[in-house]
């Protein structure tokens, strides 16, 4: 076997070890959660920032303390991200807090979603907490 049959073996060897890896090892961001269509029931400007949510709402879309969260308002089109804080138990709570209560207005539709980073085999069996609550008042009732 000469150099060369060596190195291309080598070679062809390395692409696909360098394949499998990048099937087996790669990570992608899939919806992990997604509490859709609640009503803004505040904005807070003087707050230091984050989004109050009714602590059912967080359980209900298995969303943590502290989690970034996606805003999407379907009022005026604008995207933005910050991080969930609970607001209190079965009151409805939604307030847009620090400079994210500049995008919003009460009385305003909101998407909150999370994303989780996951193998490309675990994001095929996955499945987002998806939460419908009363349009009207933001309750799971």
């Amino acid at each position: 076997m000469t150099t060369i049959d060596c190195w291309t073996k080598l070679l062809l060897h390395t692409s696909y070890f360098i394949q499998f890896n990048y099937l087996c090892l790669m990570q992608i961001h899939v919806v992990k959660s997604k509490i859709h269509r609640v009503k803004v029931t505040g904005a807070n400007l003087n707050y230091i920032g984050s989004i109050t949510i009714d602590e059912d709402l967080l359980d209900a879309a298995n969303i943590v303390e502290g989690e970034k969260v996606q805003i999407v308002n379907n009022n005026n089109g604008e995207r933005l991200e910050t991080y969930a804080i609970p607001g209190p138990r079965n009151s409805g709570e939604i307030t847009l807090n620090g400079a994210a209560a500049r995008k919003v207005a009460p009385g305003d539709i909101l998407i909150l979603i999370t994303y989780a980073i996951m193998r490309m085999e675990e994001a095929k069996k996955f499945k987002p907490a998806l939460v419908f609550p009363n349009e009207e008042n933001n309750l799971l009732t």
